[in-house]
C-alpha cells in the first residue's frame, strides 16, 4: 500500500511548510486539518540536517497520528485514514479508486 501512495503522492504540491524553528500549535493544527481533507499530504520541511528532517517528521507523525510515507531530502509524505473523507478532496480516493 505504501508503494502506491508514494505514487499519488508524487504528483501532490507541498500543503505545509516547517520552519528550522521546528513544530508549534499552527503547524499540527494545519496539518491535522490537512490530513482530515486529503488523507495524503506532502510536507516541505526546511530543516538543514537530515537527522533534524527525520525527527520532525516522526514527531509531527505522532501528534497527528499519522503515518509516515515517504522521507526524501526536505519533502515527507504522511497518511491518515479518514472514514468520511470527502472523495473530492482525498487525494486517496481520488486517484486510487
Amino acid at each position: 500500500m505504501k508503494k502506491a501512495f508514494r505514487g499519488v503522492a508524487h504528483h501532490l504540491d507541498p500543503v505545509v511548510a516547517i520552519s528550522d524553528r521546528g513544530i508549534n500549535d499552527g503547524i499540527i493544527a494545519e496539518t491535522e486539518r490537512a490530513l482530515s481533507d486529503h488523507e495524503l499530504i506532502k510536507i516541505k520541511l526546511d530543516a538543514l540536517e537530515k537527522s533534524d528532517r527525520l525527527a520532525l517528521t516522526q514527531k509531527l507523525a505522532q501528534q497527528t497520528a499519522a503515518t509516515v510515507v515517504q522521507n526524501i531530502g526536505k519533502v515527507a509524505v504522511l497518511y491518515r485514514k479518514n472514514e468520511r473523507a470527502n472523495p473530492k478532496l482525498s487525494n486517496v480516493s481520488r486517484f486510487l479508486s
